[in-house]
């Protein structure tokens, strides 16, 4: 039966209670993510109900689910607040100096040189600001930018939508073979498993190895392995013991820098593929900051990554670069 409506303006909270308690399925969920008790969350969703004169959720069922109503509403307050967040993001924009919290998540990819560099850079360009650097799975920081535990991130694209974010892109970096610097089997022969070295491949919960085994079933590839790990030195120490081979890109072949003398990168043999790095922001992150951190990461990756190995294999000139 539809609720008796009543005479009071909508609430901005309640409205961001309702999209959180969808999305996650329970109150205890939106508690944790808010601070809110869960009676608080409760009033705001029953009051959010009450001024509608509809009912949002099927209250019956564990995890909450939403009525016809419920999902047509979640629709356009999807659309409502991204574009709140986005008008208060441009309302407070000042410059970056006075800039007062930053988080920034990134993927691993970038520990070694480059976010060090970026961190002394922005420590200087932003002094009044208080950072915080975190790193982890390209998975785990878009999660943490939902939740608005980060500002920023640097992320692997992933191949569902991000309409709830706002994007950039950042790099083509394709993936490549590394060898044994003394292999001297058919790097086809190698990567169809028709050798005795074994491939040393990425653990399957991170999303590079989700490429990367996509690819192979593309290709009819199922080459036998006897090693998984999710840390690309380690891999990198494996191929240069001569333990096997591995797939992974040239940004990260880069920060495996002392076993360089050991292996070799060679081109994917026959159809190519990438992978695309992205610099995801919030949408209420500074647009100031944001452009910042773009041109910082960017100058950075191209000194430290692509011209150094555009100038010693220029075949992959055409396919590791800069996207804009």
């Amino acid at each position: 039966m539809p609720r008796k409506s009543a005479p009071k303006d909508l609430s901005l909270k309640s409205l961001e209670l309702f999209q959180i308690c969808a999305r996650k399925g329970s109150l205890q969920a939106a508690s944790q993510e808010t601070g809110l008790t869960l009676s608080t969350v409760s009033h705001h969703l029953r009051n959010l109900e009450d001024n509608l004169g509809v009912e949002l959720f099927n209250h019956a069922r564990r995890p909450m689910v939403l009525t016809p109503k419920g999902r047509a509403f979640l629709r356009n307050i999807d659309d409502a607040l991204l574009s709140i967040r986005k008008a208060k993001a441009e309302a407070s924009a000042g410059s970056v100096t006075e800039a007062r919290n930053l988080r920034l998540g990134t993927i691993e990819d970038f520990d070694s040189d480059i976010v060090p560099e970026l961190a002394v850079f922005l420590s200087s360009s932003m002094p009044a600001c208080n950072f915080m650097y975190h790193t982890d799975s390209s998975h785990m920081i878009i999660e943490m930018l939902r939740n608005r535990q980060l500002d920023l991130g640097i992320i692997t694209a992933p191949t569902d939508s991000l309409t709830d974010l706002q994007d950039r892109t950042l790099l083509r970096d394709p993936f490549v073979v590394v060898l044994p610097r003394g292999c001297e089997e058919s790097l086809e022969d190698v990567v169809a498993g028709h050798t005795k070295l074994p491939f040393l491949r990425f653990s399957a919960s991170l999303m590079i190895a989700r490429q990367i085994e996509s690819q192979l079933r593309r290709i009819g590839v199922s080459s036998p392995h006897r090693f998984e790990c999710s840390n690309n030195q380690t891999l990198m120490a494996m191929v240069a013991a001569e333990a096997g081979w591995t797939i992974t890109t040239p940004l990260l072949f880069s920060r495996a820098k002392r076993f360089h003398p050991k292996v070799q990168m060679r081109r994917f043999p026959g159809k190519s593929f990438s992978r695309t790095l992205l610099l995801v922001s919030t949408p209420d992150c500074s647009q100031s900051v944001i452009e910042l951190v773009d041109a910082k990461i960017r100058s950075l990756i191209r000194d430290r990554a692509i011209t150094p190995f555009h100038q010693s294999d220029p075949w992959l000139s055409d396919s590791f670069k800069l996207l804009t």
